[in-house]
C-alpha cells in the first residue's frame, strides 16, 4: 500500500483575472488538503513560466495540479456553460494523461447539476481559434481547446511526478462563437459555472490523499 502525504497540496492554475475572481469567490466547501490558486497569465508561454516557477517552491513538492478556466468547445451541440473534463491534454510539445477523470465527472455533476459534462482530449493553442480551425482541431479527436491547460500540465509533470487534471468551462462553441450577440449571456453562464466547481476539485484532491493499494 502507498500513500501520498496527507498534506500534499493542490495547485489550481488559471490564466485570466476573471477566472481567478470566479474561483476565489466561489464555494469553498469540501475537504481537501491545502490549496494554492495561481493566475498564470494568458498563453502557453506564460503558463509554462508561471507554473514552473511556482512548483520550484519546496512547499509545493508532490502537489497535485489542476488547470481550469474557460475554453472553446469544438464539437457541434456544445453550449456555453458546458463542462469539459480532459482525458488528456495535447500540444506540439507533448501529451499528458489526466488522473481520476471519472471521479471528476461524478463530482462535477453533483456540484453543478443540470450542466452537461464532456470528456475527451483537450488540445492547446497559442491563439484564439476561429472558423475552419475549429473543425480542423475536431478532426484530430480533440473536443475542446484552450491556450494554457496543455502547457500547465506538461510543466507540472516535468517538475516532478504528480497527479494532474484539467477541467474547463465552455464559453465559446461552434454555434455560439464569441463574435456573436449572445456572447455576454454565454459568458455570464460560464462564469457562474466556474464559480461552482471548487467542491468537485476538493473531492478529487481528497481522493488522491487516500491510501492506494
Amino acid at each position: 500500500m502507498s500513500t501520498r502525504p496527507a498534506t500534499a497540496p493542490l495547485l489550481i492554475a488559471c490564466a485570466l483575472g476573471i477566472e481567478h475572481f470566479a474561483l476565489r469567490t466561489g464555494d469553498r466547501s469540501g475537504a481537501g488538503g491545502p490549496v494554492t490558486l495561481l493566475r498564470t497569465g494568458m498563453g502557453p508561454k506564460a503558463a509554462e513560466r508561471s507554473v514552473t516557477r511556482r512548483l520550484a517552491d519546496p512547499a509545493l513538492a508532490g502537489s497535485a495540479v489542476l488547470a481550469t478556466g474557460f475554453c472553446a468547445g469544438l464539437a457541434p451541440g456544445m453550449h456555453p456553460g458546458d463542462l469539459v473534463v480532459a482525458e488528456e491534454t495535447r500540444d506540439p510539445d507533448g501529451t499528458v494523461p489526466c488522473v481520476e477523470t471519472d471521479l471528476l465527472v461524478k463530482e462535477l455533476v453533483r456540484a453543478v447539476p443540470g450542466r452537461t459534462v464532456h470528456t475527451g482530449p483537450l488540445t492547446g493553442s497559442d491563439h484564439v481559434i476561429r472558423g475552419h480551425e475549429r473543425s480542423d482541431l475536431l478532426a484530430t479527436g480533440a473536443i475542446a481547446v484552450d491556450m494554457e491547460s496543455a502547457a500547465t500540465l506538461l510543466s507540472a509533470v516535468r517538475a516532478g511526478e504528480r497527479p494532474v487534471a484539467a477541467v474547463r468551462v465552455v464559453v465559446d462553441a461552434p454555434e455560439h462563437e464569441l463574435v456573436r450577440i449572445g456572447t455576454v449571456r454565454g459568458g455570464i453562464s460560464a462564469f457562474r459555472v466556474l464559480r461552482s466547481v471548487l467542491p468537485a476539485f476538493h473531492e478529487w484532491h481528497r481522493s488522491l490523499l487516500l491510501p492506494r493499494r
